[in-house]
């Protein structure tokens, strides 16, 4: 029988409602599991594996801007309309209302009304951009100002495997992802729910998924939303990894909090986000919007939603800790009005994302959003072509946290192997875009113009020479042979030699190295808090 699961946030977060697990249970027993040496011995074995890969971008390329400052100024005057008269509901959080209320908002019931400008004065103790520190320091990643980072797909219940049948994800599903992000160069950041293993208890997984990014991969990676205690264990598991007095310091997670839209933050991401701020851990404060179902059908009404709806989040994050990380998000598609099915590739999307970004940069906020979305059903031209139109828009508008950049299908209910392999082949091409135009001596390819002179060639000349091998990108998946050659080869689909492609990765994987005693410490604390509560599985 397969285990019920229930929606708590827009992007597919999978939980269902169980009592309090005592997240501050264990401490003692975890702390006496740990090896010796102190945090700069942890760190130190902390060591890179044996994977190329590829840095976190720095953008060359300026940001495309779509709104003037009249349209910017508009919008911000409806969006403080919206916050003061008509309010954010903050739903069964009486800490959360007396926060508000000390910072002067008014509150009505469960309604904030916030006065103009409040929210922007609060924001102003958010960083403009900030470090998420990975286990190997190589794979830490700068988020904010001219950086891009893309992480895997996150959410879906659902896997399409390699033998092309549609099913429900399991923790081994989990692991392959983990491990294929891990391998893939371009891909910078461990992500967090790939895919939902709803082959675990639901109150049990986050231990699973947590362990796994720890375990099979040394990039950043994200932590557990869909309950308190389960971001307060994710809190403690990365103390075990990077030291208790590191991690009050820094960000070494990052964490999905999504506004319910229109205009609700629940207990559930409100409850999750005070224990990332209050920890000093990154939360990326996103909206989630089906345009016409969950916002106005138009641009610049969704907007208005957006910038009001982060905020206020993005402000409260201050509140509970004045400096906590966090990132202004959004994720929005549009309907279609025949069926109600989120469609995706579609040009609204793409105008909010930039006109988002913009905001964002006003703010002074790292900004996230975009991704490899589709509504497509299978890795095919649509899941291309829909993939695209919303890959490019986030590059040029300059998105600095990329969730969803691989592997999403079926409008975010399925994790796809092959479209994993094809999406990352995608994300290496943007970032040799986003580095821009090669200015330097080499660049300038004088020499070889000289060189061959009018009518000759370029093939053989010194500076083709010495530059074939990096001068072009080359496809992983794509094909570019003849036909002929395309035909010898198999006549193979693109999605087909993803498929090998997958099985190649996973059969060369090599897991990183990691301390045994940070190991034992995280199995033994993770057995004992599950061993504190049944399982769960409604």
């Amino acid at each position: 029988m397969v285990p019920s699961v229930a929606r708590v946030s827009g992007e597919k977060i999978m939980a269902d409602t169980v009592e309090d697990a005592g997240a501050g249970e264990g401490r003692g027993a975890r702390r006496g599991r740990r090896s010796g040496g102190g945090a700069e011995a942890r760190r130190a074995l902390r060591t890179s594996g044996t994977v190329t890969q590829l840095t976190y971008i720095k953008r060359q390329i300026p940001e495309y801007e779509i709104l003037s400052e009249e349209g910017m100024a508009l919008i911000e005057g409806n969006a403080d309309k919206v916050q003061e008269e008509i309010g954010i509901d903050f739903r069964d959080d009486p800490e959360a209302l007396q926060m508000w209320r000390d910072a002067g908002a008014d509150v009505q019931g469960e309604r904030v009304h916030l006065p103009k400008g409040l929210c922007r004065e609060l924001m102003k103790t958010a960083p403009k951009e900030f470090t998420q520190h990975a286990r190997n320091p190589e794979r830490s990643v700068v988020i904010g100002g001219k950086n891009t980072v893309f992480a895997p797909v996150y959410g879906p219940p659902f896997v399409r495997d390699l033998d092309g049948k549609r099913r429900y994800a399991t923790i081994e599903d989990f692991q392959n992802f983990v491990k294929l992000a891990y391998m893939a160069p371009a891909m910078h950041h461990s992500g967090g729910t790939v895919c939902e293993p709803v082959d675990v208890p639901v109150n049990k997984r986050h231990f699973d998924m947590v362990y796994s990014h720890i375990k099979y991969s040394d990039k950043p990676f994200m932590g557990s939303v869909t309950a308190p205690e389960r971001a307060q264990d994710t809190v403690d598991m990365a103390k075990l990894v990077f030291g208790d007095e590191f991690v009050e310091n820094n960000c070494v997670s990052t964490s999905l909090i999504n506004v319910n839209s229109p205009m609700v933050i629940d207990d559930t991401m409100g409850g999750a986000l005070k224990v990332y701020a209050r920890a000093g851990q990154a939360c990326i404060v996103s909206p989630f919007i089906v345009g016409g179902a969950m916002s106005p059908v138009s641009v610049a009404g969704t907007l208005t939603q957006v910038v009001a709806e982060a905020t206020a989040a993005i402000a409260f994050a201050q509140l509970c800790r004045p400096g906590a990380p966090v990132i202004m998000g959004t994720f929005a598609t549009s309907i279609s009005m025949q069926s109600g099915a989120p469609a995706f590739g579609t040009p609204e999307p793409a105008s909010l994302l930039l006109g988002a970004a913009q905001f964002a940069r006003r703010y002074n906020l790292p900004f996230r959003s975009g991704g490899s979305l589709t509504g497509s059903k299978m890795p095919d031209a649509q899941a291309a072509y829909d993939s695209a139109q919303t890959l490019y828009p986030a590059i040029i508008g300059g998105v600095n946290f990329m969730l969803h950049a691989a592997g999403w299908l079926e409008g975010g209910l399925v994790s796809s192997f092959e479209k994993f392999i094809m999406d990352v082949d995608q994300l290496a091409m943007m970032q040799k875009f986003a580095n821009g135009i090669d200015l330097s001596e080499n660049g300038q390819a004088m020499d070889a113009i000289a060189e061959v002179g009018p009518g000759g060639h370029y093939l053989g000349c010194a500076h083709t020479q010495a530059n074939f091998e990096t001068a072009f990108y080359r496809t992983t998946v794509g094909d570019n042979n003849s036909y002929e050659q395309w035909e010898a080869d198999g006549a193979k689909r693109t999605d087909e030699r993803a498929n090998a492609l997958v099985s190649k990765t996973l059969a060369e994987y090599e897991a990183p190295p990691l301390d045994p005693g940070i190991d034992e410490a995280l199995q033994a604390y993770i057995a004992q808090r599950k061993d504190s509560m049944p399982d769960a599985f409604t």
